[in-house]
């Protein structure tokens, strides 16, 4: 039943709303206010269409546009027609009233075209509004009550009751507003003067007139009226814009075009003549950068421009007519100044830590640093450097500020200053640069111990020096300054001595002092060869620096001989009268007494004796000389040079005599040389004679003095050759010292010369001669190429020592074979009385046998 009912109500509004769509001549009419929300339904479309269900999605129900925005659309599923995007009355019909927007609405299958109109009501939502905010009137003082002065009214977009407006004014004993319908369509206003106008009391009015609109709630709008009292001249110049603008560059040259004003006058006369002058210009201090031509109403630029100090300049200017008094109008002209690179960089040094200490960490903060630009944008915007590039850089704290900061090690001792340049460059085209420089001394720290210009001295003293004669000066640098390179000077605790004959261990100080201010070595004893040759020790340099460092070098103190022992005779080998007849009367220290035999007709060559000697010196000092003394001439005897031995000159005859006396001088080469006499009498006899003297003093006679000579002869021989070496090694040590003192001067380290060492054979091609020496000896080969000089063996002239073994005199064979810097020197035992002629080559140095000279 009930269903039924529904059926039926359904039915019925079918059959009326065809009716009305008969009746209307098929249009459906739609009403909706302005300012619906999106989505808001405006009619069920479909159905007043008499659509069924699901219909107008079939048959693609839709809105045909006529190039008007409608603002509805039509939803597909439902078929509702609804709001699609904001409806304003007054955009889509202005002030037309009604708003009727005529829409066409299209199905298919078959084609029909509906036509719908859509009305769009106005609502209160536009307050009135006057054609400007303030309204400026000039009223003639001389006006009468009653005067009228038409004023602009006030526009409302909407329609009907909510545009009709009505208007008041601020309460007023002399104005009125009046309005006044001079045709249905418009209405004008007017201000009514109510009340004669004094100019002298009150110049201007302030009035405020107020529109209101019909509206539900009302809306309202004012507009401020300020009223001058003029006398006579009624109308005031007025400008043809209100506001001019101008932009200029900041580097623009005086006398540059600004801006051209205008302004008109209508009245006539000297009342319609306009002048122009700057009336204020802000900021004020510009006041003499712009003038103004009072007739062409030419602004030009007549002072310099700072955008840095003012960016924006405000020109009010006034214009003015001749009247009395004059009428006048403004406007105002706006000048822009535009910014160009015309301030550099600046650099302030804010904080500066100096000096630095050498041993500062990396990262050390050395200075503060602030720049700046007075320019804008990328003409201000700075870029910092530091030059050199090392060892300082710059870090930035933040915006124009940086710190100055230690990036690498320092070290004093190579630059004790820095002269640092921080340089900063702007962003401009071209760029402006400045630069700021800072002095950065760096403090020392003793990080340098001292070092002396050489690792070994070589010092050479002659023996006998006087006590505190100075040896040497020994210099050690310490770049480091004041306290820290200050530099003193000791001889180590430990730093060597000498071994002494028959005294033992000796320390250093005992015979060397050093200054410790001027590092002056000197002797505190005199040196003795024949006590000390060599004396090595160690000198240390200190600084005054805390801790303290120290530096050591090794000081090699060679002694030099000096000839101050003289030869020394020595008794014959034996203790009494030689064999051969030979003996002793007296000795002495620089005299001997000998006496010997020989027979009657001895052959020439017959040694009958031999004259021996030593000298306590070395090398030269110690090689010794036999001189036949007396008696001088062609006698029967002579006497080897350097052997000592006294042979017969010729064969021995009844006429030389019974007895000879004989004085042989033994002489050294020292400078000066120093001698020894010995006397030796020879009583010549017959040979049955000479053979009981020889019995009678416990010998064989002279049979048996010929074969114990040959090996006294081979002895002595042998000795002679090392008294030769001697010479050779002393002066081969000499000439040693020499070059190692200059090579060390040159190279970073010295060679240092062995220690004592067995005697051994030394090979120069400079020296000429074979020498020994009793103490000690080294060994050198010094060639500097082709030979130029013979070196020369001579027999010796020592008697072997007593009890001695050949082989203890005589060094081995296979030790005199060396090889020292790539040169072998060859050579091999010597015999008794040989002579060896040796000729260095440029890589080997070889002895040959040769002939004896006799000097």
């Amino acid at each position: 039943m009930a269903m039924g009912g529904v059926c039926e109500a359904a039915l019925l509004r079918v059959l009326v709303l065809q009716l009305a769509w008969v009746l209307v001549g098929g249009q459906v009419r739609y009403s909706v206010p302005e300012e619906a929300k999106a989505g808001t339904v405006v009619g069920r479309l479909a159905q007043d269409l008499g659509l069924e269900a699901g219909e107008p999605e079939a048959r693609r129900l839709r809105l045909v546009s006529q190039g008007r925005r409608a603002s509805v659309e039509v939803s597909g599923a439902s078929g509702a027609l609804v709001v699609s995007s904001r409806l304003d009355r007054e955009e889509l019909c202005g002030k037309s009233a009604p708003c009727s927007l005529r829409l066409e609405v299209l199905v298919e299958r078959p084609l029909r075209v509906f036509h719908v109109e859509l009305e769009v009501t106005d609502i209160n939502d536009n307050a009135p509004v006057f054609p400007s905010a303030r309204k400026n009137l000039s009223i003639a003082e001389s006006s009468l009550p009653g005067s009228r002065f038409p004023l602009e009214d006030a526009s409302d977009a909407d329609v009907g009751a909510n545009a009709q407006l009505t208007y008041s004014l601020s309460p007023s004993e002399n104005f009125r507003v009046e309005e006044e319908n001079s045709n249905s369509l418009s209405k004008s206003l007017f201000l009514v003067l109510t009340k004669p106008l004094d100019r002298e009391t009150m110049p201007i009015h302030r009035l405020v007139l107020t529109a209101t609109d019909g509206g539900r709630p009302p809306l309202t709008g004012a507009v401020e009226l300020l009223l001058i009292v003029l006398d006579v001249n009624d109308n005031a110049p007025y400008f043809n814009q209100s506001v001019y603008s101008a932009v200029l560059p900041e580097d623009a040259l005086e006398g540059t075009l600004v801006a051209r004003v205008r302004a008109t006058d209508p009245d006539l006369g000297v009342y319609g003549e306009v002048i122009y002058e700057i009336d204020t210009i802000v900021p004020s201090s510009a006041s003499a950068a712009f003038r103004i031509d009072e007739k062409s109403g030419e602004i030009k630029l007549t002072g310099a421009l700072d955008f840095e100090t003012v960016a924006l300049y405000n020109l009010n200017v006034k214009s003015k007519d001749q009247g009395t008094p004059p009428l006048s109008g403004h406007c105002k002209v706006v000048v822009e100044v535009l910014d160009v690179n015309d301030n550099a960089p600046e650099v302030w040094v804010t904080s500066l830590s100096v000096p630095v200490p050498e041993d500062a960490a990396v990262g050390t903060v050395v200075a503060l640093l602030s720049v700046s630009d007075r320019d804008s944008g990328a003409n201000g915007r700075v870029r910092c450097t530091v030059w050199p590039p090392s060892p300082f850089g710059l870090v930035s704290t933040f915006a124009g500020s940086y710190s100055l900061v230690l990036q690498e090690a320092l070290d004093r001792e190579r630059v004790s200053e820095y002269d640092v340049e921080v340089r900063v460059e702007d962003g401009g085209a071209p760029p402006l640069r400045a630069s700021r420089g800072l002095r950065v001394p760096v403090s020392d720290v003793n990080d340098n111990a001292p070092a002396f210009a050489q690792a070994v001295y070589t010092v050479l003293a002659r023996e006998n020096n006087a006590a505190g004669a100075e040896l040497a000066r020994l210099w050690a640098r310490d770049p480091d300054e004041a306290g820290n390179g200050r530099v003193s000077y000791s001889v180590a605790e430990s730093g060597g001595g000498a071994a002494v004959s028959g005294v033992g261990w000796r320390p250093a100080s005992s015979y060397v002092s050093v200054d410790a201010e001027s590092g002056r070595l000197w002797a505190l004893q005199p040196l003795d060869y024949e006590e000390l040759q060599v004396l090595q020790f160690e000198v240390r340099a200190v600084d005054a620096g805390e801790p303290a460092l120290c530096g050591n070098a090794t000081v090699q103190l060679f002694v030099l001989d000096e000839n101050d022992n003289a030869p020394v005779l020595l008794p014959p080998a034996g203790g009494g009268p030689g064999a051969g007849a030979a003996g002793s009367a007296a000795s002495g220290a620089d005299s001997l007494a000998l006496w010997a035999w020989a027979t009657w007709g001895a052959p020439a060559g017959q040694v009958l004796a031999k004259i021996r000697a030593v000298d306590a010196d070395s090398g030269y000092n110690a090689w010794l000389r036999y001189e036949l003394w007396e008696p001088r001439g062609k006698g029967p005897f002579r006497v080897g040079l350097y052997s000592g031995e006294v042979s017969t000159a010729r064969a021995l005859e009844e006429a030389d005599g019974p007895r000879q006396r004989l004085v042989i001088v033994v002489r050294d080469h020292g400078e000066p040389a120093r001698s020894a006499t010995a006397t030796l009498s020879v009583s010549l006899v017959e040979g049955a004679e000479a053979v009981l003297a020889a019995a009678g003093s416990g010998s064989l006679g002279a049979g048996l003095r010929t074969a114990e000579g040959g090996a006294s002869a081979a002895s002595t021989t042998t000795t002679n050759v090392w008294l030769v070496v001697a010479i050779c090694a002393v002066s081969s040590l000499f000439l040693l010292a020499v070059v190692l003192y200059v090579a060390a001067r040159w190279a970073a380290r010295s060679a240092v010369l062995s220690g004592p060492g067995p005697t051994t054979f030394v090979c120069a091609s400079e020296v000429g001669s074979w020498s020994y020496s009793q103490r000690q000896s080294r060994s050198l080969c010094v060639t500097d190429g082709a030979g130029k000089s013979d070196l020369m063996v001579f027999s010796p002239n020592f008697p072997p020592p007593p009890g001695s073994a050949a082989k203890e005199t005589h060094p081995d064979a296979s030790a005199l074979l060396q090889t020292v810097s790539g040169a072998p020197c060859l050579a091999s035992r010597p015999s008794p009385n040989a002579f060896y002629s040796c000729r260095p080559s440029r890589s080997s140095c070889r002895c040959e046998p040769g002939s004896a000279p006799e000097s």
